[in-house]
């Protein structure tokens, strides 16, 4: 029987398999009774022992459950995490963090429908986008998707979250995926509006000189009512906690949806836009 030699050094990826296969041993278990354990076929669990296929949020969550570490430090998930955040900017995944369990969370994007509320049809095309572009690894687009859903599941929490959302009317223009893709996105966009812990708003082109924020821009309120702000730049995420540069930003958004159209308006607007989509 061909084994192959790990060497974990090399990338998490293989940490995490020569741990899985370190772990199995030291059990007496075979690739099969694993396999049975975790609810997967021995060829996936081999795949993944030997770094051939990267592990999910769902397996290494079976692993950390059939080896008796659910809920400790060191798990397979916190590997599994370390594994997917190294596709992502920098200073993505701790804001991440704080995402989920913010009580209030107020976006602002142009250009691009956010991760928030993209459907999976949209969220696919632009991931895959990344891949052809050679921006990330075919293997990292799955658990880029995995992420999207993970935060959008953060949503629908109890208590969830109010969410208020600005998108400039670019997000809506700018077509992704073709028609059948828009028209499905577009139709997301008004069901989240409908939510009762929902807000949003489309800050139209005519705003021009009026609009306050140029760049996108997310701030979280957390449940001690203290506030952060998250932006992007091509190189890494910036989180800001201190309230003398957080409140500057908060102020402008508040004048960023009182120019912006109202609730009524953005449907509108988007089923205009919705006949207009073959």
């Amino acid at each position: 029987m061909n084994r192959k030699e790990l060497t974990p050094d090399h990338s998490p990826r293989e940490a995490f398999g020569a741990r899985l296969r370190s772990s199995r041993e030291a059990r007496g278990w075979t690739q099969e009774e694993l396999a049975e354990r975790l609810g997967y076929s021995s060829t996936h669990v081999s795949a993944v022992e030997t770094g051939r296929k990267p592990p999910t949020l769902r397996f290494s969550r079976s692993a950390d459950r059939v080896f008796g570490i659910a809920g400790t430090v060191d798990t397979f998930e916190r590997q599994f995490r370390e594994i997917q955040h190294g596709s992502l900017l920098e200073g993505f995944p701790e804001y991440v963090g704080y995402e989920g369990r913010a009580a209030e969370i107020r976006l602002y994007e142009v250009g691009v429908i956010p991760g928030l509320l993209q459907t999976p049809e949209y969220a696919s095309v632009i991931v895959e986008s990344a891949v052809k572009r050679g921006a990330i690894a075919p293997e990292q687009a799955d658990e880029r998707l995995s992420l999207v859903t993970e935060r959008q599941a953060a949503l629908v929490r109890t208590p969830p979250p109010l969410v208020f959302v600005v998108l400039d009317e670019s997000c809506l223009r700018r077509p992704v995926g073709g028609p059948a893709v828009m028209e499905a996105q577009l139709e997301s966009l008004i069901e989240f509006a409908e939510l009762p812990n929902t807000v949003l708003h489309i800050a139209p082109f005519d705003m021009g000189e009026r609009r306050p924020l140029s760049l996108p821009i997310t701030v979280l309120t957390l449940s001690d009512r203290s506030l952060m702000s998250y932006a992007e730049s091509s190189q890494r995420g910036h989180l800001e906690r201190e309230s003398t540069s957080v409140l500057p930003i908060l102020t402008a958004y508040h004048q960023l949806q009182a120019g912006a159209l109202s609730q009524a308006a953005t449907v509108a607007m988007i089923n205009e836009l919705r006949k207009g989509t073959p």
